[in-house]
């Protein structure tokens, strides 16, 4: 009961693919390819967004102790 056989394997694949058909699981696949890549870019994107912020902070940090030390 514990290791599957080969033909359980084959039985398996018949079902998913009348299931989803064959046509439909590539398609399927790129959907789920494009989903990562889209995850992928957000996170890419809020990280350069993060070090923008940053570089904005310090430069008003600057401007701030420049004004206070020509004052």
């Amino acid at each position: 009961m514990g290791s599957f056989s080969i033909w359980h394997w084959v039985i398996v694949l018949v079902v998913v693919l009348l299931l989803f058909g064959a046509g439909k699981i590539p398609r399927l696949m790129g959907d789920v390819a494009k989903g990562i890549n889209a995850f992928k870019k957000g996170l890419k994107e809020e990280v350069s967004g993060d070090d923008a912020q940053a570089n904005a902070k310090s430069i008003d940090a600057a401007k701030e102790k420049d004004a206070t030390t020509t004052s």
